[in-house]
């Protein structure tokens, strides 16, 4: 691509659109200029997010990421609407806390189903038309929890693991049509939906104030600092862009280095350079 050649605006679809990390995804796509459909399973949020002044343009859509013919439909309204579709980012998720021994067959295929057989079946379902575009991207939204397994959350790490390893497979398959796969790992951000739910569990858990808790968090990351949505959304739009076109199976960790670094015990952080 030359320098005066303009790039197509995006033709994206965006699970669990409604909230969090869909949610700023889409609001990102959008004042790119990109012509973005929203998929949630919950109306009333999706409702609002329809009516919101920065989501103007948005095509809301009913969407069940565990139902074959619920993605399917939106996959079809999204062809006759846009013409076609070059972007699919999987954000659909949930996660269950619970000791091994409390895990129910229920829980466990609920989390799966949703956070990884969804994403599974949405990347199936648009996989002809991201590649008819010759231009497509995936971006599946992993978690600090696809490279490292935590406690009471052994059905979240399973499919947070699972769609990394769905990430990489499908980077292969879809490369010679110019689709690129790639997860974003971020750590827990608490203004998302299901980080207000992770900080409210630990609160419960440790009988610690929230601020305590951030306070925890900030200071075992090395950058010295929480996540934050933006951090998240930088990443995603990193690899919808034109400028990772050659980037594809990848996982790359949004974490402050919490994952790359080991601190030396007893040895001081040093203090910051003088210049």
């Amino acid at each position: 691509m030359t320098r005066t050649e303009a790039v197509a605006p995006r033709r994206a679809l965006v699970t669990g659109g409604a909230g969090g990390f869909g949610l700023a995804v889409a609001k990102a796509l959008l004042q790119q200029g990109a012509r973005v459909a929203i998929g949630d399973s919950d109306t009333r949020r999706l409702r609002e997010a329809a009516e919101s002044s920065d989501l103007a343009g948005v095509l809301p859509l009913d969407l069940d990421v565990t139902t074959v013919t619920s993605i399917r439909s939106a996959v079809a309204i999204c062809r006759s609407h846009f013409g076609g579709l070059d972007t699919l980012v999987n954000s659909a998720g949930v996660i269950k806390f619970a000791p091994l021994a409390e895990v129910t067959e229920q829980d466990w295929d609920r989390v799966l189903d949703v956070n990884l057989k969804g994403a599974f079946l949405c990347c199936q379902a648009a996989a002809s038309m991201l590649c008819e575009s010759g231009r497509g991207r995936i971006v599946n939204i992993g978690s600090d929890a696809s490279k490292v397994g935590f406690p009471l959350i052994v059905s979240y790490c399973a499919s947070k693991f699972g769609l990394v390893g769905l990430t990489k497979a499908l980077a292969g398959e879809l490369a010679p049509y110019q689709v690129t796969v790639n997860c974003v790992c971020p750590v827990g951000v608490s203004s998302t939906g299901m980080g207000r739910e992770v900080l409210g569990w630990k609160i419960g858990a440790t009988g610690h104030t929230s601020e305590e808790i951030l306070a925890a968090t900030a200071e075992a990351i090395p950058l010295g600092r929480n996540a934050t949505i933006a951090d998240v959304i930088n990443a995603v739009t990193f690899f919808l862009s034109e400028s990772s076109a050659f980037l594809t199976g990848l996982a790359l960790d949004v974490d402050g280095g919490s994952l790359s670094t080991i601190p030396v015990p007893g040895v001081a952080t040093p203090s910051r350079p003088t210049q």
